[in-house]
């Protein structure tokens, strides 16, 4: 266990936690002592954050879920609170690339539904399970992961505007809910290595290289490299504790000095 140990007695659930940012901070929430719920699409992805857990003499649970379904969005909340009796952090991690729409003008109303609803949508409904939970326990921390494209826009039309709506529902739901000990907050990274980011796919789309593509990427930060996973986490676990107490409604980047 880390040498903070941050999360001793919490409760976290982390959606989209079977690989990339979402297994990184699931991992460190472990470490720092928190009982963990981790949710994605595949158990094998899942499990060995569980086992992590009870090697340290912690528990968790892994919970299979489509997060474009509202019952599955809502169900990792739900086994928290069953089998741990609460619910004291929440991370909104799942999201993705599906449904892109690059194109506003030949798009179909299909590719931008999707992307708001598993980037958005998905949020809301694993959000709404939870807070009533922590307002009776008078505390809670939401961390929502927002992008670059929270802030900028990127070419992809739906994924901009659900990013950007994370913001504005991050918002909202900090002033709705701070008189009741809750925080909420839009972590967002830019670049970021995990297995989504493929090079190789990037560049086609470019017509350049994979290796053209990594490093135009990488100049889109002062820092002119790819964050990794981990780099997230201590600010994570920072905003999940009871030192985060005093930032709520933030928007808050760890992404290299992405396109500022």
């Amino acid at each position: 266990m880390s040498g903070a140990s941050r999360l001793v007695g919490k409760v976290a659930v982390v959606t989209g936690a079977g690989k990339g940012i979402g297994r990184a901070i699931a991992e460190r929430f472990v470490n720092e002592g928190a009982t963990v719920v981790v949710s994605s699409r595949t158990k094998e992805d899942l499990d060995p954050v569980v086992d992590l857990a009870r090697e340290l003499g912690l528990d968790g649970r892994s919970v299979v879920a489509d997060a474009t379904d509202p019952e599955d969005a809502r169900s990792p909340v739900r086994t928290a609170v069953s089998d741990f009796g609460r619910i004291d952090v929440l991370v909104n991690n799942v999201g993705g690339s599906k449904g892109l729409c690059r194109d506003p003008f030949t798009a179909e109303d299909s590719e931008f539904e999707i992307s708001i609803t598993l980037n958005l949508m998905s949020t809301w409904w694993a959000s709404r399970e939870a807070l009533p939970h922590m307002r009776e326990q008078r505390w809670g921390r939401i961390i929502n992961i927002g992008s670059g494209a929270s802030k900028n826009a990127t070419g992809f039309v739906a994924y901009t505007a659900a990013k950007h709506g994370l913001v504005g529902l991050t918002k909202e739901l900090a002033s709705k809910s701070g008189r009741y000990g809750i925080t909420v907050n839009c972590l967002c990274p830019g670049w970021t290595q995990t297995r989504a980011i493929n090079w190789e796919t990037i560049g086609k789309q470019q017509g350049v290289s994979a290796e053209e593509a990594r490093t135009r990427a990488e100049a889109q930060n002062v820092q002119h490299r790819i964050l990794m996973p981990e780099e997230l986490t201590g600010m994570a676990a920072f905003l999940a504790s009871e030192e985060g107490k005093g930032i709520t409604g933030q928007i808050v980047s760890v992404d290299g000095g992405y396109k500022i």
